[in-house]
Order: structure tokens, then C-alpha cells, then sequence
């Protein structure tokens, strides 16, 4: 981008297990999600050096218990602002006791130096929604739990430097794998999950040159390995797997780099 950049990502868990991701702007941080204990989002926060005190709003992008079963405990204890669509308060009884703001799936904020543009996602739940941050320049796109990208989020991912996006599963091991066959088509259909081929498919159109990072988002602990994501979203971008376990790889001018995000393993994306 040729200039400092002014957001970064810090992922604290990714997964069906419990999700939870910090975007640090310039002016403070911004909590999406909270699928975690109040004891295990400092821990994961402790661990990345990150400062949980410089959290002042936090955004849900659905009601699934992996995404909010943390929200009661944190947000009570917390002084910022909360954010959903009106249609995740109404069906989540966790943040309908909450002092929530709702938002509109198309709606823009301004938050810790960053404008923030919601937009639609496809999944089986009320009202969800992905979320694209702007600043000074630089962007990041957060996109996960849709079984496909509306042209809304096409847009709103496109161009991004830093872009977080589902990677839920390889088609061959959902297909294959121990899920009932009611589950493998819900995770499969049009509002469940993008696999891995769905995000690579994604990629041609929105990746640019501002792109520095790819990261495949909330992988099925059954229906996916990291090295089967960052092979998969890899070949698509034109990067080559690094070492053995092929949890990273790289382009060979060096300028795009293709990586995941963990259930168990923080981590930060510069």
C-alpha cells in the first residue's frame, strides 16, 4: 500500500467453538463478537499483546451461541457501545437484556477512527451481517457464517488489504464426513458455510492490488484441516504453501500472503 497501515486484526478464536476478533483502529479497538468467557478472551488477548481496555464497541454479526454465549458477562462489565441488526437482538435473549444499538445490514458508523460499513450475509439466522472497516487509506473485510456472498458483501470485501473471510470446509471431507446428511446440507446449502473452494472461487474478484493478506475464517474442525484451506485459497491467488504444514504461503513476488484463522491459537494479521 506503500504507506503505514492503520488497522490490524487480532483473532482471538475462530471456529464453531466460540468466535471472537479484535480490529484495532487508529483511535481505539473494536470487538466483533464475543463466543468466549470473559477468563478466556483476556487470556487470548494477553497472549497477542493485545489491550482489551482500548475496546470501545463491540459488533455482532449474528445470534449462534458461538458468537455471543460470552456477550452477557463482557458487555455488562464494559462501558462502550454494542451493535446489532435489530433482528439478532430479537432472536437472542443474551442481548436483548443489553443496552444494544441496533443497526441496519447496510448501515455505516463511525467508530475509533474507522468507518464501519455493515453489510448482508447469507446464513440461517435473523438478520446477519459482515462488516467492512475503513482508514486513512486502508481496509479490512469481515466476512464469515454465509453460505454465499451477496453482491452487497462482494462489494463491500473488494479491495480490502486485510480480508477475513469464511473458509468453513472442503466439499470432499463434508461429503464424506461423520455430520448427518441434514447437516451436511445445511452447512453446505446457500445459508450455511463457504467452503473452501466457494471462498477461492471468491477470490479472483476480490483480491486487487491493495490485498496484502487472505485470511480463511471460522474452519470446521471436522470438515477441514488448515493446510487443505491455505492450499486450496493458495492456489487461487497464485501463492505457494511454506513448509510441511502449509498453515501459510505466500505469493512469489512476496506481496500477498494466504493464512488461517484457529479455534485454539490466536492470531494477529499486521
Amino acid at each position: 500500500m506503500g504507506m503505514k497501515p492503520s488497522i490490524h486484526l487480532h483473532i482471538l478464536a475462530s471456529g464453531s467453538k466460540g468466535n471472537a476478533s479484535v480490529v484495532e483502529g487508529p483511535q481505539g479497538s473494536v470487538l466483533i463478537d464475543c463466543g468466549l468467557s470473559r477468563k478466556r478472551l483476556l487470556e487470548r488477548a494477553a497472549q497477542l499483546g493485545v489491550d482489551m481496555r482500548r475496546v470501545q464497541a463491540v459488533l455482532f454479526t449474528h445470534e449462534h451461541s458461538d458468537h455471543v454465549s460470552g456477550a452477557g458477562v463482557f458487555c455488562r462489565r464494559f462501558g462502550g457501545a454494542i451493535y446489532a441488526t435489530a433482528g439478532t437482538v430479537a432472536a437472542c435473549s443474551r442481548l436483548s437484556n443489553l443496552p444494544v444499538l441496533t443497526i441496519g445490514h447496510d448501515q455505516s458508523l463511525e467508530l475509533c477512527g474507522m468507518t464501519v460499513q455493515a453489510f448482508p450475509t447469507s446464513h440461517d439466522v435473523a438478520d446477519p451481517v459482515g462488516f467492512r472497516f475503513e482508514a486513512a487509506g486502508d481496509a479490512l473485510g469481515f466476512c464469515t457464517d454465509t453460505g454465499v456472498l451477496l453482491p452487497q458483501a462482494q462489494e463491500a470485501l473488494r479491495g480490502c488489504r486485510i480480508l477475513a473471510i469464511e473458509a468453513n470446509h472442503d466439499e470432499r471431507m463434508l461429503e464424506t464426513g461423520p455430520y448427518p446428511y441434514y447437516l451436511k446440507q445445511r452447512v453446505g446449502g446457500r445459508y450455511g458455510h463457504l467452503s473452501n473452494r466457494q471462498c477461492a472461487d471468491a477470490l479472483g474478484d476480490l483480491v486487487t492490488n491493495e490485498t496484502e493478506v487472505v485470511v480463511g475464517m471460522h474452519l470446521s474442525e471436522k470438515n477441514n484441516l488448515p493446510s487443505v484451506a491455505v492450499r486450496t485459497l493458495a492456489e487461487a491467488v497464485g501463492a505457494t504453501a511454506e513448509g510441511a504444514a502449509a498453515v501459510r504461503a505466500q505469493t512469489p513476488d512476496g506481496r500477498l500472503s494466504v493464512c488461517v484463522g484457529a479455534q485454539e491459537r490466536p492470531l494477529t494479521v499486521w
